[in-house]
């Protein structure tokens, strides 16, 4: 009988797939009407979530002489980190507001501010340059490099929500804190609007998606995965804010406004790109 080898990707981890010789005969049954020519997915594919919602997109394509090959992608948010990350969100929230209204309208760096800069002191030439490369990744060219790198990474490995999330995410953050320093006017050198530090919700919006990306790619699971996105979050926050005080440039409660800001926007960001590419694959169906 002769046969052809089709790809089953199985749903119940994060990569376990296997291939089985499939009746020729049979073949089309198995695999059911689809949009693609011939009954079959073609390129185009089907988007779909399993019950765990690690998979939201599997699809077949040519894998070379009379065989077949699937493919998926993972969601970026799937439920169980879903659950970790949503007490943060609401959390970094609340700071964030909190933040806002302690100091609306102010200057002045004393309390905790002035603690906090007195024990990172003035920085020295060579850590001012140290200081002064981090400044530059928020920049609009270092962050575009960063932004451009990070998509062509995300496309390399056939995983296009990430790509998506690479360029809203980070974007959104910055876009947050923009909007917010008019609204809460505090100010640095008496003219400077500063609160929330955009240049620190940048880097921790971009270490949050690489921390996205490596955790659906590894299938880690919740606790893992958390863990991963918040300890990124945390070293990127505090490179860029150690920067940022160094430099003189924010307030240290500038630093912690962008960090939670980056906190809430890309965890959001992540879901309603699941849910828009959820809903487009649907509508392919």
């Amino acid at each position: 009988m002769n046969t052809t080898h089709e790809t089953l990707t199985w749903l119940y981890g994060p990569a376990r797939s296997f291939t089985v010789g499939v009746p020729m005969g049979r073949r089309l049954a198995a695999a059911g009407p689809g949009p693609g020519a011939g009954g079959g997915f073609g390129a185009g594919g089907t988007g779909r979530e399993d019950e765990g919602g690690s998979l939201m997109a599997v699809g077949t394509g040519t894998g070379g002489p009379g065989g077949t090959t699937g493919w998926r992608e993972p969601v970026l948010l799937p439920p169980p980190l879903r659950v970790w990350l949503g007490p943060v969100v609401v959390l970094a929230a609340l700071a964030l507001g909190v933040l806002g209204v302690l100091y609306a309208g102010d200057g002045r760096s004393g309390g905790v501010d002035g603690w906090l800069r007195s024990a990172v002191g003035d920085a020295r030439p060579l850590w001012r340059r140290v200081a002064l490369a981090v400044d530059f990744l928020a920049e609009p060219a270092g962050a575009a490099v960063l932004v451009v790198a990070a998509v062509t990474g995300c496309l390399l490995l056939r995983r296009p929500r990430a790509a998506v999330l690479a360029v809203v995410g980070p974007g959104l953050a910055v876009g947050t804190t923009t909007l917010l320093k008019p609204l809460v006017g505090r100010t640095i050198h008496g003219v400077h609007l500063s609160f929330p530090s955009g240049h620190t919700a940048f880097l921790t919006a971009f270490a949050l998606v690489v921390a996205l990306l490596v955790a659906g790619r590894r299938g880690l699971g919740a606790a893992a995965g958390t863990s991963l996105v918040l300890a990124s979050a945390l070293l990127a926050g505090a490179a860029m804010g150690w920067a940022q005080i160094a430099l003189d440039a924010h307030h240290p409660t500038d630093v912690l406004g962008g960090w939670c800001a980056a906190l809430v926007v890309v965890p959001v960001s992540a879901w309603l790109v699941d849910r828009v590419s959820g809903a487009r694959g649907r509508e392919r169906r």
